[in-house]
């Protein structure tokens, strides 16, 4: 009886599989159309390796930090030695445009963002290796350019990035990358489908993209897949491989990708500028919830709430006030707190934009001028990073830094890195401490803190003097020597 249930399922699955496998479209010489389309995107991908120095903190250079080695040698411990280590990573990107000589290089920010003070080597299909600068990062997004220089008779393929919009759940999605990259598994092609699309809110760790509008995939995309394309059955890409959901660190059959569109969105500015120009308005938001939807008296559980308002941004010229509901924005409904950050950072500068809200239990019409964004990203073109200053690395108070720190001063900018063996390192400064005047000179931002640092750079100092908010409490004077 057994062997006939077994012999009756076998033969079942062999007819759903037969049925399956005639559904798939065929080419005219019985082959898979990936075939095609892997053909004529694949040369298009780039392998990706950084190498860069990982700073680990000080040390004396003796094999024991104890009091043992202390009596003996005073000195080395009187003036310990900055530790670094060699370390390098791998990615994949792929070519999206070629100007003259120079060739441009889709990836993603956490691939490349090292190499700033490190070495990019890009390998592109042929194995021919070339030296890659970066053009400009952009980690809100997880999107970098960089470039490579090659020789005029160089051939070089071009991806074509589609219509991301157009795609619909169940849809082929092919991926293309450079997983396990030390195993030199180049250019490797998986298929799947697509699993949804607008997934936000996703929590990668602290670097986490503030603007999301994932693509999800079942495709597989393992580590060193990171930036490469992923293609639709036309072989365009509709989106840039990014990140995996998993439980042992690799494929699981959740992974994301940023979509087209918003890439070249990205692109587009980075290419230009080297940075990403944005809309803001100057809030904070939460998503409104079944029991936020009684409490305001609305409609649907739908729009964003204004949990905070920053003083003197738009948001705040506008009259938005704390407990406001934004529900439409430019005449468009506001659906969630991660698509109405991507329709206000889309927004033109300087445009005065309607606002639908609701305010205790009323709706009210506002008008918000709209200006430019602050940014964290340096652009490669820009001034350099605050870190040649003391060795101090600072952020905004409005930065993601700054955020996750739970840093409420209201002017001010956060040290959010100090450089060791430095003027900084040496003094009673330290990361999450918020400067408010330097010199007794007032620090409200970052256009402040700039302006100051290089009237006292002309000033030549011995010390100087850090009025600060200590991240453990308190307010306090910090004399930094500057040698």
């Amino acid at each position: 009886m057994f062997q006939k249930k077994h012999f009756i399922f076998v033969i079942i699955l062999v007819m759903i599989s037969t049925t399956l496998l005639a559904q798939l479209p065929l080419t005219k010489n019985q082959k898979s159309p990936f075939v095609e389309v892997v053909k004529n995107i694949r040369e298009s991908v780039v392998n990706i390796q950084v190498d860069y120095e990982v700073k680990t903190g000080a040390g004396s250079g003796l094999p024991f930090d104890d009091e043992f080695f202390k009596f003996f040698f005073p000195d080395q411990f009187r003036n310990p030695q900055p530790k670094s280590r060699q370390a390098m990573q791998m990615g994949s990107g792929f070519i999206f445009k070629r100007d003259g000589n120079d060739v441009f290089i889709i990836t993603n920010n956490h691939v490349v963002e090292n190499g700033k003070d490190g070495k990019i080597t890009v390998t592109l299909a042929d194995k021919a290796k070339y030296e890659a600068e970066i053009v400009g990062l952009d980690s809100a997004s997880d999107i970098a350019l960089i470039k490579i220089e090659v020789e005029k008779d160089e051939n070089v393929t071009i991806a074509s990035l589609g219509n991301s919009d157009e795609i619909e759940i169940g849809d082929w999605a092919i991926a293309i990358g450079n997983p396990f990259g030390r195993l030199g598994l180049e250019r490797t092609v998986t298929v799947g489908v697509i699993s949804a699309t607008g997934r936000s809110n996703l929590n990668f760790g602290n670097d986490s993209p503030t603007f999301q509008n994932y693509i999800q995939t079942d495709a597989a995309i393992n580590p060193g897949n990171s930036g490469g394309p992923l293609v639709n059955i036309k072989g365009e890409v509709i989106g840039v491989n990014a990140a995996i959901t998993s439980t042992s660190g690799g494929n699981m059959g959740i992974g994301f990708a940023i979509p087209a569109n918003l890439t070249r969105e990205v692109v587009s500015d980075l290419i230009i500028d080297g940075k990403v120009t944005r809309a803001y308005l100057g809030i904070y938001l939460q998503e409104v919830t079944s029991d936020l939807r009684k409490s305001f008296d609305l409609d649907e559980v739908a729009g964003v709430l204004v949990s905070q308002v920053i003083e003197d941004t738009p948001a705040d010229d506008a009259g938005l006030k704390n407990g406001d509901v934004i529900i439409e924005f430019d005449h468009q409904k506001v659906e969630d707190v991660s698509k109405f950050m991507l329709m206000v950072a889309g927004s033109d500068i300087g445009k005065k934009i309607p606002l639908k809200i609701v305010r205790k239990k009323k709706e009210k019409e506002l008008t918000v001028e709209l200006t430019e964004r602050p940014s964290d990203d340096v652009a490669v073109n820009e001034t350099p990073s605050t870190t040649e200053w003391l060795g101090l690395e600072v952020k905004s108070l409005n930065s993601d830094f700054a955020k996750r720190n739970e840093i409420e001063e209201e002017s001010g900018v956060v040290i959010s890195g100090i450089e060791n063996n430095t003027p900084a390192a040496s003094s009673n400064l330290g990361i999450g401490d918020v400067i408010l005047e330097i010199n007794n000179r007032s620090v409200e931002n970052m256009k402040d803190y700039k302006n100051i640092v290089n009237e006292i750079k002309d000033e030549n100092n011995d010390i100087v003097l850090f009025y600060v908010k200590a991240k453990r409490g308190g307010y306090r004077f910090v004399p930094v020597n500057v040698e």
